[in-house]
């Protein structure tokens, strides 16, 4: 899977890209994606995310990642069937300033709270939400089994 990285905060060390290009493949894998899917990750401050929060679902304050899908089917959309072009999925944005706080608060380290973020915006792109309590059920549950099993668990 190809990810294309932005860090505009430049806070985000090599390491912690490649945990988290490392933890989005096996994912994807999990989730049996196109091993040439592609995808980008951004990471920005607090005001960054709060203007995107604001532009994109009218909350106006910082968030920890959104997720922009681009494979969605829309209604009276036009498939296109046999083009041999790579999926791409979205974009995921990761506020970094969120990321360390979350980090504090729960208690684990800034590298798990990235891969938990990143992982989380994935899912979103994959189609898992949270919007109603057996959404959230499915899409948490789903989340926590892929961090443990790759190694990244609330104790790192």
């Amino acid at each position: 899977m190809e990810i294309d990285f932005h860090d505009e905060t430049e806070k985000v060390s090599e390491e912690h890209l490649d945990l988290i290009s490392q933890l989005l493949t096996y994912a994807a894998k999990q989730e049996n994606i196109a091993a040439d899917s592609e995808l980008s990750i951004s990471f920005v401050n607090n005001d960054e995310i709060q203007q995107l929060n604001k532009q994109y679902r009218e909350l106006d304050k910082p968030t920890d990642v959104l997720s922009f899908a681009l494979e969605e089917e829309v209604d009276q959309e036009i498939r296109i069937i046999g083009a041999d072009i790579p999926v791409t999925l979205g974009d995921i944005i990761i506020s970094v300033d969120k990321a360390d706080e979350q980090a504090l608060e729960y208690n684990h380290s800034f590298s798990r709270e990235l891969g938990f973020l990143a992982l989380h915006g994935f899912l979103h792109l994959l189609g898992y939400d949270h919007m109603n309590e057996e959404d959230e059920r499915k899409m948490f549950s789903r989340q926590e089994e892929i961090l443990n099993e790759f190694g990244l668990s609330r104790e790192k």
